[in-house]
C-alpha cells in the first residue's frame, strides 16, 4: 500500500510552513558548549546542552550546533523574570522544595500561546536551566573532570520514557489527588522527607493546572476578538479542551492528543531528552470511541496527529510491536500515525517496531515511506530484540512487554525504568592507548599479554566511571529532580520518591554509550598481526608513530591501514569485534550502581565521533588525528568495501539482546534503486533479514551524495534548505547543523549497489 497521494489541507499546509520555518531559521537548534562534552558527556554545566539564552549561554561562535533537534522555540531573549526567581530572591538550596518553587514560578511566567490554524497548542521558549542553577556540588564536578582523563563521563538528565497512559487516565487533577493522598499517608507515618517531596510535587502539579487553564482563558479571549467564524470555532474548541484538561481527564481523541502535547511542554521545560511511548496504544481507545460515536473521522484524526508532529517533530513515539499476549499490536492509529507523517515528511523521530508476526501491509508501507522521504523516518527497530534485551537485564515480563523505542538508539520499559540512557560515555580508545604505553614499558611479547593489559585498563575506566556515577546519583534528586516525569512512572507517587531517587521502585540500570569500538577493533587486529605476529614494528615504534600523527611514517601507516577492517564480513577482524564487544559488555555488567543495578553497554554514541579525532589523537588502525572516528558500531568511514550485506553480517556477530542498542546506519544514493520497480521492497526485505538474524535497529537515508557535498559549504543556498537527514539517531535539516557534522556526514559510505 502506498499512501503518497495524501494531500495536506490548507490549514495543515500553513502549520507545516510555520513549523518548517522555525527549524530552518535556527529557532529549534540544540547547542553544546564544547567538543569535550560531545565526546565525554560531561560538562561543568551539568545539563551539558548549552542554554539558548540567559546568563549561562556562550555566543553562537563558541557553541557547537547539533541542528534543529529541540522542543523549545528560541525567541532570542533571556527569561524575562530571571532576577525574580524564588531561588535568587529567597536563596538557593539543593532540595526538591526549592526546585519546585522555581519550577512553579517559571511555568507561571511562561506565556500561554495559541497560533492561528492550531487545534493542538502548547509551546515554550526557555528551559528551567536557563533560570535556575544546574550545577552539582564540587565533589561531583571535580570527580567528573578527573574521569575525563580516564576516558569516560556522563550527565544524568531525562532520557527515559514515562507511561503516559497513567496521566491520560487520571488527568492532572487525578494526579494531584493521588499526590495529596500519598503525602497525607507519609505524614501519618512520620516520614518527613517523603512528605516534603510530595508537598513539592503538589506545587508542581498545581502550577501545571494553572498553566493549562491560562491556555483556556487565552483561547476564549482570542475567540471573542476573532471575526473569522471558522477560526473562532477553533479557538472555542481549544478553550473547551483546555478547560476540561485543567479540571479532569481527557474525554476524547483530540483532548488526549492535547494532553500529550502539554505533558511534553511542561516536562521538557525541565530537561531535553525523553521518549513518549507507543502512540498507537495510548490513543486507540479514544479513537475507537470517537469513531463509534460519530464525532471523529479518520482524516480528522490524521490531521490532529500531524499537528502533534509539527510541534516538535514526533518526539520519539513508536508504533507496532506486540501486545501483552504476544500478538501483533498494530491498529488503526498505527496506520493513521504513519500516514500523518507521510503527509508531512521531513524532520521527525517516529519508530516502527517490527516483529515476525507484524501486519505485512503495514510494514511494507513503513518501508515505502522510508524510501520515498529518504531521511530515515520511521526508524526501523526490532521489538522482539528490545523486549529480550529488557528480559536479559532482569525486567519483569509485564514491564519488558511494554518496551518502546524512545531515543536515538535506546528503548525503555515505559513508566518502569530510569536507566540513565544516552548521556554516559566510555571512550574505548583511551584505555587502549594506556595499554599500548604499558606494553612498551613492560616489553609485552605476545598479543595475549597485551590483551590482558588492555582488559585491565578497560576495567580501571569502568570502576572510575562507577564511582563517579554513584556520586551523581547520591545528589541527583536534590540537584535536578524530574517531577513531571515522576507523575507518570509506576508507583513513584505512592512511594513518595522522585524518579531519579536512590531506592525508587523502578528499574535503574546505567546504560553506557561506548565510543570508538570499530577503531579499537581495527587497531587491535592490526597490532596483533603487524606487531606481535609478523614483528614488523615494535610497540615503541608504533607508540611514537601514533603520538606524532604518523609524521614521516607513511609506510607504517599504510601497513596498519591495509590490514583486515571491520565491516566486510571477514572472520579474522570480526572475531576481534566479538572479543572487544564481549569484554566491554562483561566489564560493565560486573559494575553496580548504588541503586542496586548493573551497567549496560550500548554500541552507539550520538555525535562525539565527529569531534573526537583531534581530542584523542591518531590511532593504530591508520587513522590520522584530524579524522573523525567511527560512528557507533558502524565501520570506520570508507572501510566497508564489500557492500551492505557484508557490513550487516559483521555487526550481527554480537548478540544485540545483551546490549542496550547498536544501530546500523545506512546512507543510500538514489542510483541504488535504478531498475527497481518497487523501491521500498528492497528496504523491506533487507531490514527483515537483518532483524530476523538479531539486528536491533536500522537508520536509512536515501540521499544524493553530490548534492549533499555541495551543501556542506553552501548552507545559504535555498536549493539545500529542505534537505533532512537522519544524523545518527536523530533527524535534522542538513544545512542547519554545525559545519563539522555536515563534513563528517558526507564522508560516510554512500552505497550505490549491494
Amino acid at each position: 500500500m502506498i499512501c503518497s497521494d495524501i494531500k495536506r489541507s490548507g490549514r495543515i499546509q500553513r502549520l507545516w510552513e510555520r513549523s518548517t520555518e522555525l527549524s530552518k531559521s535556527g529557532k529549534r537548534n540544540v547547542y553544546v558548549d564544547n567538543a569535550e562534552f560531545l565526546v565525554y558527556h560531561w560538562s561543568g554545566h551539568s545539563a551539558g546542552f548549552s542554554p539558548a539564552t540567559g546568563e549561562l549561554a556562550l555566543s553562537d561562535d563558541e557553541r557547537i550546533n547539533l541542528g534543529d533537534h529541540n522542543c523549545r522555540v528560541d525567541v532570542g531573549t533571556p527569561f524575562p523574570y530571571l532576577e525574580e526567581m524564588p531561588s535568587r530572591v529567597d536563596g538557593f538550596e539543593y532540595s526538591a522544595t526549592n526546585w519546585a518553587r522555581d519550577y512553579a514560578f517559571f511555568l507561571d511566567h511562561s506565556p500561554a500561546e495559541i497560533y492561528p490554524d492550531e487545534t493542538i497548542v502548547g509551546e515554550f521558549h526557555w528551559q528551567l536551566d536557563e533560570a535556575r542553577k544546574f550545577v552539582y556540588p564540587e565533589e561531583v564536578v571535580e570527580l567528573g573532570f578527573d574521569l575525563r582523563q580516564m576516558g569516560a563521563g556522563g550527565t544524568s538528565l531525562a532520557h527515559t520514557c514515562p507511561d503516559l497512559s497513567i496521566g491520560l487516565k487520571k488527568g492532572w487533577t487525578g494526579l494531584l489527588e493521588e499526590v495529596t493522598e500519598s503525602k497525607a499517608k507519609w505524614e501519618k507515618y512520620g516520614n518527613r522527607k517523603r512528605a516534603e517531596y510530595l508537598g513539592a510535587q503538589q506545587t508542581v502539579v498545581q502550577a501545571i493546572i494553572r498553566y493549562t487553564m491560562r491556555h483556556a482563558k487565552r483561547a476564549k479571549e482570542l475567540a471573542a476578538a476573532e471575526t473569522d467564524r471558522e477560526q473562532q470555532v477553533r479557538y472555542l474548541q481549544i478553550a473547551g479542551n483546555m478547560k476540561q484538561l485543567a479540571e479532569g481527564a481527557p474525554l476524547n481523541f483530540d483532548q488526549a492528543v492535547q494532553w500529550i502535547q502539554l505533558f511534553q511542554v511542561v516536562e521538557r521545560i525541565n530537561g531535553h531528552g525523553n521518549g513518549y511511548g507507543r502512540l498507537d496504544q495510548l490513543l486507540i481507545n479514544f479513537y475507537r470511541k470517537d469513531i463509534r460515536d460519530g464525532v471523529l473521522t479518520k482524516e480528522e484524526a490524521r490531521d490532529i496527529l500531524a499537528e502533534l508532529y509539527l510541534k516538535y517533530g514526533g518526539n520519539y513515539f513508536s508504533f507496532g510491536g506486540r501486545d501483552r499476549e504476544g500478538r501483533d499490536a498494530t491498529n488503526e492509529v498505527s496506520w493513521i500515525g504513519l500516514e500523518a507523517y507521510d503527509m508531512l515528511g521531513g524532520y521527525n523521530h517516529l519508530g516502527v517496531m517490527w516483529h515476525e508476526d507484524m501486519d505485512e501491509k503495514y510494514y511494507s508501507y513503513a518501508c515505502n515511506v522510508v524510501t520515498r522521504h529518504g531521511c530515515g523516518v520511521p526508524t526501523l527497530v526490532n521489538y522482539d530484540v528490545m523486549r529480550d534485551s529488557e528480559l536479559y537485564s532482569g525486567y519483569s515480563e509485564e514491564d519488558a512487554c511494554n518496551v518502546t523505542y524512545s531515543g536515538c538508539q535506546w528503548y525503555c520499559a515505559a513508566g518502569a525504568e530510569y536507566s540513565d540512557h544516552d548521556l554516559n560515555s566510555l571512550v574505548l580508545i583511551a584505555p587502549m592507548q594506556r595499554a599500548m604505553k604499558l606494553a612498551e614499558e613492560q616489553h609485552a611479547e605476545t598479543f595475549e599479554e597485551f590483551w590482558d593489559l588492555y582488559a585491565q585498563e578497560v576495567n580501571r575506566t569502568a570502576q572510575a566511571f562507577t564511582e563517579f556515577k554513584n556520586r551523581v546519583y547520591k545528589w541527583q534528586d536534590r540537584v535536578w529532580p524530574e517531577m513531571v516525569t515522576t507523575l507518570c512512572m509506576k508507583d513513584t507517587i505512592q512511594k513518595g520518591l522522585d524518579v531519579t531517587s536512590v531506592g525508587g521502585p523502578h528499574n535503574a540500570f546505567t546504560s553506557v554509550n561506548v565510543l570508538g569500538v570499530p577503531n579499537v577493533v581495527d587497531s587491535l587486529y592490526a597490532i596483533k598481526k603487524v606487531v606481535f605476529e609478523e614483528k614488523k614494528y615494535t610497540m615503541a615504534e608504533l607508540n611514537e608513530a601514533v603520538r606524532e600523527n604518523w609524521k614521516d611514517r607513511e609506510v607504517m601507516r599504510q601497513i596498519m591501514l591495509n590490514q583486515e577492517k571491520f565491516g566486510n564480513d571477514l572472520d579474522g577482524v570480526d572475531a576481534m569485534y566479538v572479543k572487544v564487544a564481549q569484554n566491554i559488555h562483561d566489564t560493565l555488567e560486573e559494575q553496580r550502581n548504588i541503586k542496586g543495578f548493573h551497567f549496560r553497554a550500548s554500541l552507539f554514541q550520538y555525535m562525539g565521533h565527529t569531534y573526537a579525532g583531534p581530542i584523542l589523537g591518531a590511532t593504530p588502525d591508520g587513522r590520522f588525528a584530524e579524522e573523525p572516528i567511527a560512528h557507533g558500531c558502524n565501520p570506520m568511514h570508507g572501510r566497508n568495501r564489500e557492500g551492505i550485506t557484508a557490513t550487516a553480517n559483521s555487526l550481527l556477530k554480537v548478540p544485540f539482546r545483551e546490549y542496550q542498542g547498536g544501530s546500523l546506519q545506512i546512507e543510500l544514493q538514489p542510483k541504488f534503486f535504478d531498475g527497481k520497480e518497487n523501491k521500498g521492497a528492497y528496504i523491506e526485505h533487507f531490514s527483515k533479514a537483518y532483524m530476523k538474524n538479531g539486528g536491533i535497529q536500522i537508520n536509512f537515508n536515501v540521499i544524493d551524495l553530490e548534492k549533499l557535498k555541495k551543501a556542506v559549504d553552501d548552507e545559504k543556498n535555498p536549493e539545500y534548505a529542505d534537505i533532512v537527514v537522519k544524523v545518527t539517531g536523530y533527524s535534522a535539516h542538513f544545512v542547519v547543523m554545525d559545519h563539522e557534522f555536515r563534513k563528517e556526514f558526507v564522508e560516510r559510505v554512500n552505497y550505490e549497489s549491494v
